[in-house]
């Protein structure tokens, strides 16, 4: 599945990056709020992985953009803003989850995986249709029960 990251520190980017595509993702980054504007736009993505504070747009700003736009993408916003209103306001800003670095990457996955099961309206990791299902856990796809 294909993930938006959203980060403009170069050592924990490429630290994502690399550990997202080691477990399964596909990976675009971007490093600035306007880029991350226009690739939220353009859409597609199983989930976005925001910062907040980012050059020439600030995430709360994107985050604010693309929700009055209509897009329901799975956000979770991964930041060093840890104060109480921080987090209030990204959250009732759209945002599904709300991490403060640093984290365990395990559980962001596990966050990640969460947020694509609300939005696909399943309480389960498994999701697809009677024919093709793919297990968000295990990265199993199975085809009539094969």
């Amino acid at each position: 599945m294909r993930v938006l990251l959203v980060e403009d520190d170069e050592m924990i980017g490429q630290s994502l990056h690399k550990a997202l595509e080691a477990n399964g993702w596909s990976v675009d980054w971007v490093k600035e709020g306007m880029l991350a504007q226009s690739a939220m736009d353009e859409g597609g993505y199983a989930c976005v992985l925001l910062d907040l504070g980012l050059p020439r747009r600030d995430g709360i700003e994107v985050l604010r953009t693309a929700r009055a736009k209509g897009d329901r993408t799975p956000v979770l916003v991964l930041t060093a803003r840890d104060g109480l209103d921080d987090r209030i306001t990204g959250l009732d800003v759209g945002a599904d989850d709300y991490l403060v670095k640093p984290y365990e990457f395990r559980e962001l996955l596990a966050r990640m995986r969460a947020g694509i099961r609300r939005r696909d309206g399943a309480a389960h990791s498994v999701i697809g249709s009677d024919t093709v299902q793919l297990d968000l856990t295990t990265r199993e796809v199975l085809v009539q029960g094969e």
